[in-house]
């Protein structure tokens, strides 16, 4: 095999390079071990994934499908990976819930994707929600994870505004294997989450 050809197998087989995952490499993780006295680059909390959630609501019961592809689309879009129906389990007659109804869609993102939209997130999309004032910093679980909400989708650059018919949110649950909430907000602020003082 020539030369020309073993760099261009090894150039595509590489992993793309992704800004936010080379600040977390370079900057987050000296600066966690120095803050938290970590002597193992190991042990310093990374984030494992980014779940993204759009609920139906009132949608999925009247069956606007119209609704339900934009939400669809809208996330797909966003995610830049297909967004995956979500349906009840069981039927509630309290809600009008069937078994089986669509009650929403959900995309799970892991690797380059993760850090591309996180960085999509911090730099572009929060920057551009009205009234902002910063994110909540005690919205965590316990366990390491954060969930925020967003009112409109139409803050990510990817959703053309002119073609929106209805607004909709979304739930964002960032996961990281952190031990600690503290030691995981840490870690999200220094990758660029921008939390209020209180």
């Amino acid at each position: 095999m020539s030369e020309e050809k073993k760099s261009a197998g090894t150039a595509t087989a590489e992993k793309p390079i992704v800004r936010l995952r080379t600040k977390y490499r370079d900057q987050v993780v000296p600066a966690l071990m120095k803050q938290f006295d970590i002597s193992n680059r190991n042990a310093v909390p990374r984030v494992n994934k980014i779940c993204l959630n759009i609920g139906f609501g009132k949608a999925a019961v009247d069956g606007n499908t119209k609704f339900i592809e934009q939400c669809v689309a809208d996330l797909t879009t966003i995610a830049g990976q297909k967004a995956v129906i979500t349906r009840s389990k069981k039927a509630i007659s309290n809600f009008k819930l069937r078994e089986n109804m669509q009650i929403g869609c959900r995309v799970t993102l892991r690797g380059a994707r993760m850090y591309e939209f996180l960085d999509r997130l911090v730099s572009v999309a929060i920057p551009r929600i009205r009234d902002f004032r910063g994110l909540p910093p005690k919205s965590f679980d316990g366990r390491g994870n954060y969930s925020m909400g967003l009112a409109e989708q139409n803050v990510f650059p990817e959703i053309d505004s002119d073609k929106i018919d209805s607004q909709h949110g979304m739930d964002i649950t960032i996961c990281t294997n952190a031990k600690d909430d503290d030691l995981a907000r840490a870690l999200l602020k220094e990758m660029g989450m921008p939390f209020r003082d209180r």
